[in-house]
């Protein structure tokens, strides 16, 4: 005869029950009583009346009835059913923490998918969207005029935009004679393809083979291709298209995004502008940050770029919104949109300026001697104030075209018998030719219309690029300064070897400013560019940079980023299954 009561030493298997614990009542235990139980033989007589009888009491005066019995079964099916259900439970909350999130998805694809594939890494395991891969690399050839270089970026998704991972670049080897830059094989079009090969064995290594068919590639040429001539710069263009879709297995960016392109002089400053602001975290994420300026200053040419912001109603002389025209860029990046203001200003990169301002004094010698017709004054030294105090420089002056002097002039310049960098600025300013007719006003310098700095952006921040860093870093000036504290280093330069003292301390500042003499011009030009040319006020911050987060700054990783969108101009070469 079975029992329902546990019977000493026996072994039974524990159920699943007993390995969790749940709060609440205590299970009841069922009796299985003999058949032939008399409930009178040996009865309690403090037991109740109707304890074992199998007829149960009609008194409706009883406790909750005739509905006792009922109550107590429906009681221990409810315990049981929430035991179940609890456990059902916790066993999905188990697995929702173990299995994989991505775990419905129906693979990765080719690009990498949903999450790293083969030899690649990320700093995460999930990208934030279903609709990018973790892993993404894109490649960039920038192709110079004294050679060609690859960057070959890694970025993942694990947040709401790219973050750059890795950078690798590497550049062709020089040639014996002149430059390795596509335009240094003078119109043969497939040697210039060929010698990007190199390069793209680079790229090969560290591109993992999984990710290689979803790597983009593009290719911008500087202004140096140009002058082959529109023929041989067009075929040499489309040898290295060629060559790049045929031998290798990354996709090519179309021509209708620029993929392979002699790059205008402009975007070269609206890249460099996404990638500073990209860099700081002000763009590619889901807030509307103000964004920073990017001023750049080459050897030959300088770039402003940056985001003005307007009155929504006009005031002050102020319109609601940035004037149509040239200067207008209208970038679309991270799903939103920016009205940029750009102007590059070829001719005034700091080796160009210092030619402008010794042909802008040199004019004006002349203008002073021409009635005598004599130019004996071009023998002697002639007097500069910005060439620092006890320092001269022989220097072969470019006239401008037709000029009565000639095309090319070589004088010795040398500085005053005392600092005068006042009028150095004087000779800075005019060779911006501020006086120049102005169409749409307001003008910063040479009749081009700018919004002015002080109203449209008064208080965002200002980076200074290039030159900008290399003649003031190598100086000891902090990250940030003032316009008016870039002045005061000018004045102390300018005074030569006697105002150096407090130069001495700085790593090779000495010996830096005793073998340029025009560095006194060039920190004048530089406050006479961003005061007078820009209009900035005196007072203004700004910040030098060369890196940022560890990573250079420059073009290549702004023309970089936007390959990462969708239809950026190119697909993967290779089948996806999905």
């Amino acid at each position: 005869m079975s029992s329902g009561v546990e019977v000493s030493g026996s072994q039974r298997r524990p159920g699943i029950w007993s390995y969790f614990s749940f709060p609440g009542p205590r299970r009841r235990v069922s009796v299985t009583l003999p058949r032939n139980f008399d409930p009178n033989r040996d009865a309690d007589s403090f037991e109740k009346p109707d304890r074992h009888s199998r007829r149960r009491s009609t008194n409706p005066d009883g406790f909750m009835g005739d509905h006792k019995g009922s109550s107590i079964m429906n009681q221990g099916q409810r315990l049981r059913y929430i035991k179940t259900g609890g456990v059902i439970a916790f066993i999905l909350l188990i697995l929702y923490f173990v299995a994989p999130r991505d775990g419905l998805s129906k693979g990765p694809l080719s690009s990498g998918g949903n999450t790293a594939s083969g030899d690649a890494k990320a700093q995460c395991t999930k990208s934030y969207s279903k609709e990018k891969p973790l892993i993404q690399y894109a490649l960039m050839i920038d192709a110079g005029s004294q050679g060609s270089r690859i960057h070959v970026y890694k970025f993942n998704n694990c947040g709401p935009s790219p973050a750059l991972e890795n950078e690798v670049f590497e550049q062709t080897a020089k040639k014996e004679k002149g430059g390795s830059g596509l335009s240094s094989y003078d119109g043969d079009a497939e040697a210039a393809a060929k010698s990007l090969d190199v390069l793209m064995e680079v790229a090969l290594r560290e591109v993992p083979k999984e990710y290689q068919g979803c790597t983009p590639v593009a290719v911008k040429a500087t202004a140096g291709l140009r002058k082959l001539g529109k023929e041989k710069s067009d075929n040499t263009l489309a040898a290295v298209r060629r060559r790049l879709e045929t031998v290798y297995p990354f996709p090519v960016v179309s021509e209708e995004k620029g993929g392979v392109e002699v790059m205008p002089g402009e975007m070269e400053g609206v890249y460099a502008w996404i990638t500073v602001n990209y860099l700081l975290g002000k763009i590619g994420g889901p807030d509307k940050n103000p964004t920073a300026a990017v001023l750049d200053l080459g050897g030959g040419s300088t770039q402003i770029i940056f985001e003005p912001t307007f009155p929504d109603v006009p005031r002050g002389g102020l319109p609601t919104k940035l004037a149509e025209g040239d200067h207008k860029y209208t970038l679309n990046f991270a799903a939103r949109e920016f009205a940029l203001y750009q102007h590059s200003y070829l001719g005034y990169g700091i080796m160009e300026a210092r030619n402008n301002l010794h042909a802008t004094l040199l004019d004006s010698l002349y203008q002073t001697n021409k009635e005598s017709g004599s130019t004996e004054y071009l023998k002697q030294p002639i007097t500069n104030p910005c060439i620092a105090v006890g320092m001269s420089r022989e220097v072969a002056v470019a006239m401008p075209a037709s000029h009565p002097l000639g095309a090319t002039v070589t004088v010795n310049m040398t500085g005053p018998a005392t600092s005068s960098p006042t009028q150095c600025r004087y000779w800075a300013e005019k060779s911006l030719h501020k006086d120049d007719e102005c169409k749409l006003a307001p003008c910063a310098f040479r009749g081009i219309y700018q919004p002015p700095f002080e109203g449209t952006f008064a208080r965002e921040a200002v980076y200074l690029l290039s030159y900008f860093y290399d003649r003031t870093s190598e100086l000891g000036m902090p990250e940030s300064f003032s316009i008016r504290e870039l002045q005061d280093l000018a004045d102390k330069v300018c005074r030569g070897e006697e105002g150096w003292d407090v130069f001495k301390p700085v790593p090779k500042a000495i010996e830096e400013l005793k073998g340029r003499p025009e560095w006194c011009l060039d920190l004048n030009f530089q406050f006479s560019l961003l005061r007078s040319g820009y209009g900035m006020p005196i007072d203004r911050e700004v910040r030098i940079a060369k890196k940022i987060a560890g990573n250079e700054l420059g073009w290549c990783l702004g023309a970089s980023l936007p390959l990462l969108e969708a239809n950026s101009g190119w697909k993967c070469k290779i089948h996806q299954d999905q």
